[in-house]
């Protein structure tokens, strides 16, 4: 649990990127662009580097062996990079050289997501990872409650101030990785047999029928979430009429709530099993986006995502550990990589989608479509059948 602890400084700095990214960026777009499903494609560029470079990236560093590890290396070169061109964002001329900057800030990111995330199956052993999931997801969301509190104080003094104060944290970060985790001393050792390293080379074994269910169930959730968090602060601004600083502040209480369920929601899918409590979050959440259509109040918003973020802990802690346990130990990178590819494509389609809706009709839409999305997923995962991995650490 030590080492889960400190791998969590990884989640900890892609949190604070991410959540200060998707609610800063769209108000830098809107001083150039007026069409809001423009905005949101643009939102998007992040995602279309991970369908395509992160499976890839995923299977790669199931191969690849250094004196760092298989995961590391990939940690040491995507780090400083997106740490540098994130720092660069808020210092933007005009248009072009904010896509730029976005657009390279995107694809270092893309460098070490997947190896980052796979690291915790390769040093956790089968029995304890959905705890385990649950504690860096917790570092996780207390990143994006230092990014969405934190971040609108400091964006009060300077736009440039939380995108610098991010890239030193994740330097730091990446510091405390290398110095507290040895992957070729933590990763724990795989029984594989002749028949696995086979199967291994064949991507297609990974595309089971309870696989692919699970995928479009986590299409839809995502297709939810990251519409609303990519839109949100314009949805607050637009439609509710808050400051930006209120408007990305009150996506704290989504994320506070997230940090508070996220260990409890690890130890439910391990008490109960990983499906009912997803789709406990998932009934959960379609109540609270739809109930957010409603509400017209800074208090009201606010204690609606604070509810919301306790369901969304329940799907997001316990979704990854599902689709990996559903799959072989010797292809955590690959599985890890289709789980980025239904998760991208989701948001890939959401914000441009959910944009062009706002378009047509207003913001009051984004919570109906978000609704829809949730319903949609917990349908998928209706026909899901919680089993046995195919192949367990001994």
């Amino acid at each position: 649990m030590k080492k889960t602890w400190l791998l969590g400084l990884g989640f900890f700095s892609i949190s604070i990127t991410w959540a200060l990214y998707n609610a800063f960026v769209p108000l830098f777009l809107d001083n150039f662009i007026v069409q809001v499903g423009f905005i949101g494609f643009l939102m998007t560029i992040d995602n279309y580097f991970a369908m395509f470079l992160q499976p890839i990236i995923g299977r790669r560093s199931d191969r690849l062996r250094t004196r760092f590890g298989k995961r590391m290396p990939f940690l040491l070169v995507g780090m400083p990079l997106a740490a540098l061109f994130g720092a660069l964002i808020p210092w933007y001329t005009g248009l072009l050289s904010l896509v730029t900057f976005m657009i390279l800030m995107n694809l270092s990111m893309s460098l070490y997501r997947s190896p980052t995330v796979a690291l915790m199956p390769d040093i956790t052993k089968l029995e304890h990872r959905t705890k385990a999931n649950g504690i860096i997801n917790f570092m996780g969301g207390v990143g994006s409650i230092l990014a969405f509190a934190g971040g609108s104080y400091l964006y009060k003094q300077h736009s440039s101030l939380p995108f610098l104060a991010s890239s030193v944290i994740t330097i730091i970060c990446l510091i405390m990785l290398l110095y507290f985790i040895k992957e070729r001393r933590d990763a724990i050792p795989l029984v594989a047999t002749d028949d696995d390293a086979a199967k291994e080379s064949s991507y297609k074994a990974e595309w089971t029928v309870p696989t692919m269910l699970l995928l479009g169930a986590i299409f839809f959730w995502f297709f939810s979430y990251q519409g609303v968090e990519a839109l949100f602060t314009l949805y607050g601004t637009k439609k509710l009429g808050l400051t930006d600083d209120q408007a990305a502040f009150s996506l704290a209480f989504f994320s506070l709530a997230f940090v508070i369920g996220a260990i409890p929601s690890g130890l439910l899918g391990r008490r109960f099993g990983k499906k009912r409590v997803i789709m406990a979050g998932v009934i959960g959440l379609t109540i609270i986006f739809a109930s957010i259509s409603f509400v017209d109040s800074l208090l009201g918003l606010r204690i609606m995502l604070l509810i919301g973020g306790v369901f969304w802990a329940c799907i997001n802690i316990n979704s990854y550990p599902f689709i990996v346990a559903l799959g072989k130990d010797s292809s955590i990178g690959t599985r890890t990589g289709i789980y980025y590819i239904a998760s991208s494509l989701a948001a890939v389609v959401s914000p441009p989608l959910m944009g062009v809706l706002i378009d047509v009709f207003d913001y009051g839409v984004l919570f109906y479509a978000a609704t829809a999305g949730m319903v949609l997923a917990l349908l998928c995962l209706v026909f899901v059948k919680e089993q046995q991995p195919l192949a367990q650490h001994q």
